[in-house]
């Protein structure tokens, strides 16, 4: 081993010669480079060698090659690469093929030697690197895609990267991205032949008996890879990916005619194909806009585009009328309508569209929930707190189970200080089930806080408690017993945090708050923070080991505290902790003993 890494340094010195010769590296510098190239040549030479020894040496000469660079640009040296940088592009891809060849399956491993290649410009090495990579991790088609995108756009080699799509699709015959990506390269590949042609003909160059086949300039490759991707892959989700690929280039009308009629065959019922073909209008419109037009004409313009897609959607929720295709009609219109524009008339035209299909898929009972937040939030907006308040009823009905739906109402009614406040957190805590109505309590006391008397609030804290579940509870006492300190003062505070003490279960925050009440007290006693801790003991002193570092420190650094007692309380938490809490609560016991926590 020895041997091997000292011919290794040696075969480093004719690079670091020259680098101090031409005056990129000091002496001083060349050494350090070589011992610490000696570190670290020594770690993966190893037997039981380690990922991280190989990356670090990795990042090391890439960090290298870096400051070279730097160097060269800052004295204006440009020679000799051959014998500096070259000599550490050929040690860095042995070290990534040591590397990836030890951790086959770590693919970030590869990509990491794939960015290093297109960085330095290694195009012959990572046509290797893909290479071997694709062999090892065939059933991965972003590795396939990567590679073919490589081979068409920077080696502009269409040849290869269809026969990379080709093995790719043998191994993943039913994968819509690798067919998206085919079909995408097929066309870059005729529109870089249309170009070529084009330029051809303006220089008037006679290509004797070379000719561009009409069939690959019309884009017919594309359209035997879409007609085959449609026969295995199925859902309008890839047929729309694929319309999307083909509208970027203007010579696909014929291929994109092809594609709609085959949505609206197979998939005349998918809300997504009404969606495209409603929002197609937009588009269609402004297509056919041209010459001299005023702000009033492009106005007048738009709001006709815009019914022309709502007609589509009109028949769409004719034809089905489904949850999903509400919510693709209603989002149409939310997205018109925050589109920002001048014009008063094309907002609030727009306005009582959206509001009058909101009404429309509410009274079809076919809305969706979430939808009727969105709904609120647009009448509250308007000013219509009258159809508001109608509308989170008849929600509350429709969806009387869910906690969202009644809080959504609540909030809105506190936020109009609406009078049918309480009786609707009494038909909220009626409906839904007890598991899910903390949420309503919290919203039910913090308003209460705000409007009613002390005492009303003090009884609808002590009601949560009864009404929640016992994790639900945990989180009312910990607002009970803030409230009550905040309202009601100290003595009310220690009555109350008794009284509770009653009911399991509790939380750690429970009782940190009281113990921080206390502290906050003129006349703070050890005695109340004693009782505070051994309650708290008693439910977390297995599972905390904190809380008996507290106690300890307490006892130290209080007036009134018995230092004697710590030891007492060591030997109980020892007693009690579980597991790993006795050894990290020994050795911040003796940072605590050394002064250092």
């Amino acid at each position: 081993m020895a041997e091997r890494i000292e011919q290794r340094l040696e075969d480093r010195v004719p690079e670091l010669e020259q680098l101090e010769r031409v005056g990129l590296f000091t002496h001083k510098e060349v050494r350090a480079v070589l011992r610490k190239a000696s570190a670290l040549e020594y770690k993966i030479q190893r037997r039981a060698l380690r990922k991280e020894d190989f990356i670090s040496y990795i990042q090391y000469e890439i960090n290298l090659l870096e400051l070279i660079k730097k160097r060269r640009a800052r004295i204006g040296y440009s020679f000799k690469k051959d014998e500096i940088e070259n000599s550490i592009l050929h040690r860095v891809h042995g070290l990534f093929n040591r590397a990836t060849g030890k951790w086959k399956d770590d693919v970030q491993l590869w990509l990491s030697h794939v960015e290093f290649c297109k960085k330095w410009n290694a195009k012959h090495q990572l046509s290797k690197v893909f290479s071997t990579m694709l062999a090892i991790h065939p059933n991965k088609p972003a590795l396939w895609i990567m590679a073919a995108k490589w081979e068409m756009e920077t080696q502009l080699s269409s040849e290869s990267a269809r026969h990379l799509f080709l093995r790719a699709l043998r191994f993943h015959p039913e994968c819509p991205k690798l067919y998206q990506e085919y079909f995408r390269m097929e066309l870059m590949h005729a529109e870089k032949q249309r170009k070529e042609k084009k330029a051809f003909e303006q220089a008037k160059m006679d290509l004797g008996e070379f000719s561009y086949s009409e069939e690959i300039l019309n884009g017919e490759m594309a359209r035997i890879i879409y007609r085959d991707a449609a026969q295995k892959i199925k859902g309008v989700e890839f047929h729309l990916a694929v319309l999307s690929i083909a509208k970027l280039f203007d010579f696909t009308q014929d291929l994109q005619k092809e594609i709609i009629e085959s949505l609206q065959t197979k998939y005349a019922d998918d809300p997504f194909t009404w969606d495209y073909m409603a929002r197609r209008e937009l588009e269609l419109g402004s297509l056919q806009s041209t010459g001299h037009t005023t702000k009033q004409m492009k106005i007048s313009e738009m709001m006709q585009r815009e019914e022309r897609s709502c007609a589509v959607f009109e028949e769409a929720v004719g034809a089905v009328p489904t949850e999903d295709m509400w919510k693709c009609y209603i989002t149409f219109c939310l997205e018109r309508y925050k589109r920002k524009t001048n014009s008063e008339e094309l907002k609030q035209k727009r306005l009582e569209r959206t509001l009058n299909v909101f009404n429309k898929a509410h009274e079809s009972s076919l809305l969706p929930e979430p939808l009727y937040k969105q709904w609120l939030q647009l009448l509250l907006e308007s000013s219509l707190f009258e159809k508001a308040t109608e509308v989170a009823e008849a929600a509350t009905k429709r969806f009387s189970l869910s906690v969202e739906t009644w809080q959504m109402r609540l909030q809105m009614l506190i936020q109009l200080k609406n009078d049918d406040v309480p009786q609707c957190f009494e038909e909220a805590i009626k409906h839904v089930k007890t598991e899910g109505t903390l949420p309503l309590w919290i919203l039910w006391v913090e308003w209460s806080e705000g409007t009613k008397s002390k005492e009303d609030t003090e009884a609808l804290y002590q009601r949560s408690l009864h009404a929640t579940t016992p994790a639900g509870s945990v989180t009312m006492k910990e607002k009970y017993l803030d409230w009550t300190y905040r309202n009601r003062g100290y003595k009310k505070v220690r009555r109350v945090f008794t009284s509770l003490c009653e009911n399991r279960p509790f939380s750690l925050d429970f009782f940190r708050k009281m113990i921080q009440i206390e502290k906050e007290q003129e006349s703070c006693k050890m005695l109340h923070l004693r009782e505070y801790y051994e309650r708290a003991l008693r439910e977390f002193g297995s599972t905390d080991s904190d809380l008996w570092l507290d106690y300890i420190k307490e006892e130290l650094s209080h007036p009134q505290g018995k230092p004697e007692n710590c030891g007492s309380i060591h030997w109980r938490a020892m007693k009690m902790l579980q597991g790993d809490l006795v050894e990290d609560f020994v050795s911040k016991h003796t940072l605590l003993q050394t002064g250092h926590l």
